[in-house]
């Protein structure tokens, strides 16, 4: 199969024909010719104003409910809405059931997603069960695909089983991704704690319940000089934290979610369920400060944290309703509207080559003889997503019908193309 892409702006700084509009000639899986203009018979050709290509975008947190439960979200669906959002690789979250906390389950998803458009990569759980009680087999997890480790949605809580954690996958250069929440502080918290939750009456989770833990495991860190991942840092004092570990030699990164830098604890008072998150929506001075971590570079890279819940988890009090949003349909519109400001080259960064960098993914490159792994997206494009447009099979998404500026076209990956309509 033949792909041309005609009049593309290539994005990438290890290409050499990075900031240059140039056509780019796809056969099979292979890059073959780059060049001002090439006038060759192609299966599918592509062509769109403003259409910039960049290597494929990575997320590091997505649940896709399968095994267990699927009528949230399938491998399938997943994947469709990954492409759609312009991903060509995801990291898929171990809280299914069973968890994905040995070999079998591993293989079980790397093999269910070979066909896919998009290349689905498990996270193995650090506890069996994630019951936060004994380590799981994460070396064999390892051999058998697992990309790196976490507990996903219910952080470990033991200091010192997350010690034993880091130090175990420290012999093979293995990777632990943390939710940063000290489950005990605010344990029956809805909200960020403030003079939001205190006018609307709801219990809060205060910023300490995330920098205890973020403090704990720099601790463990350093004693251990192993290497950890914090995602969904949600407070300028948890930035800080890290910032001054990284400084200190330490091997630690960590990401933001779209939508920690797009709303805070004031769009609370609608008691929209779809604004339920964790860690919480914090302060405005805390969402402001992640905007500049963002742009200054202390933030590594974007992780959607695509959580899709049921109408039944959401259509309810707000006291009842589940945690999370889908995300990975609207990540990239929500950064490229919120920070216009932000440089192509640092968006591919936040987006692709520092995630792959962290995990050790192989990289990609936009040249002759490279493999064809493409995001298509326009910074000047508009994203007006509604109900009927979704590729994931949950609605939980506060962007339904909100006009965003950037849009994703689709990608190319595998041989490949999924494009979104119309493009």
């Amino acid at each position: 199969m033949k792909i041309l892409v005609k009049q593309a702006v290539i994005a990438d700084p290890n290409s050499p024909f990075n900031g240059q509009v140039k056509d780019i000639l796809i056969d099979g899986e292979l890059i073959t010719r780059i060049a001002p203009n090439i006038e060759e018979t192609a299966d599918t050709i592509i062509e769109a104003e403003g259409l910039t290509v960049s290597p494929g975008w990575v997320d590091i947190f997505s649940h896709f409910c399968d095994p267990g439960f699927e009528y949230k979200e399938t491998l399938e669906s997943g994947a469709n809405a990954a492409a759609a959002g312009g991903f060509t690789q995801v990291f898929v979250l171990p809280n299914t059931k069973p968890v994905v906390d040995n070999k079998t389950q591993v293989e079980y998803i790397s093999q269910r997603s070979r066909t896919l458009p998009v290349s689905i990569h498990p996270l193995g759980a650090i506890t069996k069960g994630i019951e936060g009680k004994d380590l799981a087999e994460m070396y064999d997890m390892k051999n058998s695909g697992a990309v790196a480790f976490t507990d996903g949605l219910n952080p470990v809580q033991s200091p010192g089983l997350f010690v034993k954690a880091l130090q175990y996958v420290k012999a093979f250069e293995g990777v632990l991704i943390q939710l940063p929440l000290d489950k005990s502080i605010g344990a029956s918290g809805l909200i960020n704690e403030g003079v939001i939750s205190t006018r609307l009456g709801l219990p809060g989770i205060p910023a300490l319940a995330e920098e205890v833990i973020i403090k704990r495991d720099i601790d463990l860190l350093r004693y251990t000089q192993s290497r950890l991942h914090i995602t969904a840092v949600s407070t300028a004092n948890s930035l800080q934290l890290i910032d001054v570990a990284r400084k200190e030699g330490l091997n630690i990164s960590c990401s933001v979610t779209p939508y920690h830098l797009f709303f805070c604890e004031e769009d609370m008072q609608s008691y929209d369920t779809n604004l339920k998150v964790n860690p919480p929506l914090r302060s405005r001075a805390d969402m402001m400060a992640l905007r500049e971590g963002v742009l200054n570079g202390l933030v590594d890279c974007i992780a959607s944290h695509h959580i899709p819940q049921d109408w039944d988890n959401k259509v309810c009090e707000f006291e009842y309703a589940k945690n999370g949003m889908t995300g990975l349909e609207t990540s990239y519109a929500v950064i490229n509207h919120l920070l216009p400001q932000l440089p192509t080259e640092k968006l591919v960064q936040l987006f692709s080559s520092n995630t792959r960098n962290i995990f050790q993914l192989s990289a990609t490159h936009l040249k002759e003889g490279e493999k064809a792994e493409i995001t298509l997206f326009s910074r000047t494009g508009n994203t007006c997503i509604s109900r009927s447009d979704l590729q994931t099979k949950s609605a939980n998404t506060p962007f339904l019908d909100t006009e965003l500026t950037g849009k994703v076209f689709g990608i190319i990956h595998k041989g490949q193309v999924s494009l979104n309509k119309p493009i």
